[in-house]
């Protein structure tokens, strides 16, 4: 996958995905306390505070809507991000500017910035927030924070400091987690990561019908390679077969390390068809391309997905891809073979790709 200012790779896109399920919920909460706020202070502000409230939260609305099919959902999370922070900014100035004490409330979306986005991302947001602090006090009233520049400088203070508080915190988190969820020998997410993954996209299909594509790829003749060359050949294999797939999926594509050199590719929103497609590319790929210390090979693949409209079941779907593979595998390796899950028209036999060929690397 593409490196962005955002995320450095698919582990952060991992991070960003899950974190916003988790934030989901409290978001709610924290925007139902602003509302709170804004009804009680409705004798000397006015209700009309509450259109730049509503604004914000249907802008996140927007973009969880759109974020699982998005080729860089970390751009739109942003977008959404920011915006928020405009219109709390825009709700300030016209409430009363620097000498109101809802000023502060620029800080409370920098909290989530670390637990999103990469250094770059925090840093951009952090200024953006300090700059939203500047231009609402001296816009709306610059003698007021020409007399008194506490106006200004307590927001942009705790501003800081939540970035500062918020950051380290989400650094230990993604250290352990690291640990916990990352291949160490090829960087990719593991079967803990795929576990966590499932469960969202079984949830989210249950709600949207939307499919998902599974593909289970095992590199041929791996042991051979093994024991001819050593470990540490097969381990460099390894690793550039992996980066080989990151660098061919779209943003929201996910691909786990299963086994020793098994690896499975979830695509949400993907047919059959497109996992077909996916696959062969993958395929050309890994057979055009010399791995490790200069050793060519190929790789098998097997495909399934999920029937439209019934939902996500994993244990089918991924029960339909392994005998897909097993085929691939028994007809000679180096090819594709896709099966429909069961459960959509019964379950069918093995179809290989009309584009894959036949052929091994002994």
């Amino acid at each position: 996958m593409a490196r962005t200012w955002l995320c450095r790779d698919d582990m952060d896109r991992e991070r960003l995905l899950d974190m916003e399920e988790r934030l989901k919920p409290v978001r709610r909460v924290a925007f139902a306390f602003l509302g709170i706020a804004l009804i009680l202070s409705a004798p000397w502000i006015g209700l009309w505070t509450l259109l730049p409230l509503a604004l914000a939260g249907g802008l996140f609305f927007a973009a969880d809507a759109r974020l699982e099919n998005s080729e860089r959902p970390e751009y739109l999370m942003f977008a959404a991000w920011a915006l928020s922070e405009v219109t709390i900014a825009a709700a300030v100035a016209l409430s009363g500017g620097p000498e109101t004490a809802t000023l502060s409330w620029i800080a409370i979306p920098v909290v989530t910035l670390s637990a999103r986005f990469s250094m770059r991302g925090m840093l951009v947001g952090v200024a953006l927030a300090i700059g939203l602090v500047l231009a609402v006090a001296f816009i709306v009233d610059p003698g007021a924070v020409i007399d008194s520049p506490p106006l200004v400088m307590a927001p942009i203070a705790l501003i800081l400091a939540t970035a500062a508080l918020s950051t380290a915190l989400m650094q230990s988190d993604v250290d352990h987690r690291s640990e916990a969820v990352v291949d160490q020998l090829t960087g990719m997410l593991n079967r803990k990561a795929l576990a966590n993954r499932v469960d969202e996209l079984v949830q989210q299909s249950e709600l949207t019908g939307q499919q998902v594509g599974m593909i289970l790829a095992d590199v041929d003749h791996f042991k051979e390679i093994n024991d001819t060359q050593g470990h540490a050949a097969g381990d460099a294999v390894l690793t550039d077969v992996a980066y080989l797939f990151r660098k061919r999926l779209r943003a929201f594509d996910l691909a786990y390390r299963i086994g020793g050199e098994e690896f499975l590719i979830l695509l949400p929103g993907a047919d059959i068809l497109e996992c077909i497609g996916l696959a062969e590319t993958l395929r050309e790929g890994a057979a055009s391309t010399r791995m490790g210390d200069g050793v060519s090979l190929t790789v098998s693949f097997g495909v399934s997905a999920s029937p439209v409209g019934a939902g996500f079941d994993n244990e089918k779907v991924f029960a339909a891809a392994d005998g897909a593979l097993y085929e691939a595998k028994s007809l000679g390796r180096n090819r594709v073979c896709a099966k429909e899950t069961a459960g959509s028209n019964g379950s069918a036999p093995a179809t290989e790709s009309r584009r894959a060929t036949v052929g091994s690397v002994g």
